[in-house]
């Protein structure tokens, strides 16, 4: 079955992960995403080294973190400041319905690609802009990253970081970056259908500070409404609720129980775990005489819960009808047994025959996963991508000999 976004091509000019993650978003989604790279280095991230894994110590023969931004796309290696290959993006620009980018206002400026630029190449293009902190104010042109700019200046690791914690909670790559990156990806969607409707190419505009102040909006409010700082994460083992709260197990592993109406799950809850005093106990029932005796009721738990491993716990908790979850690993959530089944997981295979996995992008159509598709290598469908546009090989070996492509 053909992706909802099957006949339309978007135009990628973008680096890093944030903006591109929308891209790979979009090509999960069906679209024909064509990645425009520089003519030498191309997309700096295909140099990123995350955590010390280098592709060549991998497994398989593919790059992670380019492989979660760019599955999927074709890549052109264009230079844009040379006047044949303006005049070969502007080509691509004309055969396109969207053109996605994380370059900040100044930098569009110097290289002539304002909107105006833009339109005068194909006047019904859509274009979406991901940056750092927005396109308007004194700071339109300071760039941006997810641990600065979404998890630190937006207020993302303050929210998460318990009171008296001597570190703020630190995130892991990206984590801002793909959040950010599905949104843009579904501003693109929506900019797509009112031009269906009504004819009118939008622009669309989202950054990294905006992802974070909507990711942190209740304590936003909160500070605002109650004149606070905000809601940073409670102290361990201060709640009002027991039953919304995390127990650690005895070989150190955590349960995350979210019983948010205490008299419903209480009583059949304290006799699975073997507890059945605590049912009818008059400091814990009803609900009220649970919070205002919270502090008894999560130290007897912290005791019961102490008492065995997880995995003990899990079989007991199977069919508890309120929501919990254990803290899984990365390595568990890759083999949740919810994974497979809905498809969130892609089975790419290397050159050599090998099988990997990556992360789909979370949105499904029709209850259909994406195909499996790789990251391109550098420059990888130049030839390609200028033959579809009806550029003949005497003209791409010219442009090649002027250095105006790769």
């Amino acid at each position: 079955m053909p992706g909802v976004l099957s006949g339309v091509r978007v135009i990628e000019m973008a680096s890093w992960t944030y903006v591109p993650s929308a891209g790979a978003a979009l090509a999960d989604w069906g679209a024909d995403v064509i990645k425009v790279e520089s003519v030498d280095s191309g997309d700096p991230s295909r140099a990123l080294v995350v955590g010390g894994f280098t592709r060549e110590a991998a497994r398989v023969d593919a790059d992670f973190m380019l492989e979660l931004g760019n599955r999927g796309k074709r890549s052109i290696g264009i230079a844009l400041k040379s006047e044949l290959g303006r005049e070969l993006f502007g080509r691509l620009l004309a055969s396109a319905d969207v053109l996605l980018t994380n370059w900040l206002p100044g930098a569009l400026e110097r290289a002539r690609l304002t909107v105006k630029d833009i339109r005068a190449f194909n006047p019904n293009i859509i274009i979406a802009r991901g940056s750092g902190l927005g396109v308007r104010g004194p700071e339109r042109d300071r760039g941006g990253f997810d641990g600065a700019t979404y998890s630190a200046r937006g207020g993302v690791s303050y929210t998460l970081t318990p009171f008296g914690a001597e570190f703020p909670t630190s995130q892991g790559p990206a984590f801002g970056d793909l959040q950010a990156g599905a949104t843009l990806a579904g501003g693109v969607c929506a900019a797509l259908f009112h031009r269906e409707r009504t004819g009118e190419a939008t622009i669309v505009d989202s950054s990294l500070l905006a992802q974070a102040m909507w990711a942190i909006a209740p304590s936003i409010l909160a500070a605002d409404f109650f004149n606070v700082d905000g809601i940073p994460g409670a102290p361990p083992g201060i709640v009002m609720n027991p039953v919304v709260n995390r127990y650690k197990t005895r070989d150190g592993r955590w349960l995350q129980l979210i019983f948010l109406q205490p008299d419903k799950f209480w009583a059949d809850f304290c006799r699975r775990i073997g507890l059945p005093d605590l049912a009818t106990d008059e400091r814990f029932v009803p609900s009220a005489n649970l919070a205002a005796n919270a502090a008894e009721a999560v130290a007897l738990l912290n005791k019961r819960f102490a008492e065995h491993d997880l995995e003990h716990w899990q079989k007991v908790l199977e069919d508890e009808p309120g929501v919990w979850a254990a803290y899984a690993t990365p390595r568990e959530t890759l083999y949740d047994p919810q994974a497979e089944p809905n498809g969130y997981l892609i089975t790419n295979v290397d050159d050599q025959g090998n099988e990997y996995r990556t992360v789909a992008a979370p949105v499904q159509f029709n209850e259909t996963p994406p195909e499996p598709a790789r990251a391109p290598e550098h420059g990888q469908h130049t030839e390609e991508i200028l033959l579809e546009l009806d550029v003949d090989w005497d003209e791409i070996t010219a442009a090649k000999d002027a250095g105006a492509i790769m």
